[in-house]
């Protein structure tokens, strides 16, 4: 790794150190779960949408996959919660892999179009299937195990988010500067000089979809352990853009974009609850605003700034 990620990924595990002292109260420890979770997700999301140029617009499905797979496989089958986890990730690394080639043979709305008809299918499927998922109303999700010890209370989760963030901000890191990123970042430029480079497009499109789709499985089996009560919301296509929105404004084919995007995005509602009523207007002109001022989202944005000021 580049001597800029190796600072940037010890100035992300000295916040993590360090938050939990200074945090007034459970309420913000929950928050901060809550935005490593979906900067986890986020990581994955842009690996295939800023790196690779492919764009997702149903990836909440695959959240929902590994959700229900953590608290179904458990609870109707006697599966211990790792297992559910575990096959709630196969399944969607399956299902994307299914689906890849069929799926990135499509360009631009149209494969926009398809992403969010493989979401809405997952969602409908959860929503309709009451007798394992609940149906709208969901169903709660058994305690995580570890060794014989169960997982109870926001510090045992905060560490456990923390060590995934973590893990995930150094593979993705990685990942971007390897040979593998390299031809990533290829197929965003141009697939036909990629493939004229000798990168096997279709290939790497399936690959980086599948990586995703496990990323956003296995928080999603996180997510509701950590809850202990899952409904199929988590799957729906307005989690799906929210998704997305944070890897704009955080930044594409920025790996410290997407933790920043994920922060500002998960915690600028609550920010927003005291304008009563107005809140969503008053996000949409913030979102407005970062894309006007900040078209290439905030860190490349800044970066760029404060390299052309140096």
């Amino acid at each position: 790794m580049k001597r800029a990620h190796w600072l940037g990924l010890g100035l992300v595990v000295a916040i993590l150190i360090v938050l939990p002292f200074v945090l007034p109260n459970s309420f913000y420890l929950d928050l901060v779960i809550r935005m490593a979770i979906n900067a986890v997700i986020v990581l994955g999301l842009n690996l295939l949408i800023g790196f690779a140029g492919q764009i997702s617009m149903g990836h909440a499905g695959f959240i929902g996959i590994g959700a229900f797979a953590t608290a179904i496989f458990p609870t109707h089958f006697g599966w211990h919660p790792l297992l559910g986890m575990a096959a709630g990730a196969a399944v969607a690394g399956l299902l994307a892999a299914l689906l890849a080639r069929p799926i990135f043979r499509l360009k631009g709305h149209y494969l926009a179009m398809a992403t969010l008809g493989l979401g809405i299918i997952i969602n409908i499927v959860l929503r309709n299937e009451v007798r394992y998922t609940g149906g709208p109303d969901g169903m709660p999700v058994p305690a995580l195990s570890l060794f014989g010890i169960e997982i109870v209370g926001d510090m045992p989760w905060y560490g456990i988010v923390s060590v995934l963030l973590v893990v995930s901000l150094w593979a993705s890191l990685n990942l971007i500067d390897s040979p593998f990123g390299r031809a990533m970042r290829a197929l965003h430029g141009s697939e036909v000089a990629a493939r004229v480079a000798g990168v096997d497009v279709t290939r790497y499109k399936a690959i980086i979809f599948v990586m995703s789709a496990v990323f956003a499985s296995i928080m999603g089996s996180v997510t509701a352990h950590y809850v202990g009560f899952v409904t199929p919301a988590l799957a729906d296509f307005g989690h799906s853009i929210e998704l997305v929105t944070m890897v704009v404004v955080g930044g594409m084919a920025s790996v410290f974009g997407s933790l920043v995007g994920a922060v500002l995005l998960t915690a600028l509602p609550q920010a927003l609850a005291s304008f009563e009523g107005w809140e969503t207007v008053a996000y949409g002109a913030i979102l407005m605003l970062c894309m006007i001022f900040l078209p290439r989202g905030l860190v490349p944005t800044l970066a760029g700034r404060w390299r052309r000021g140096h």
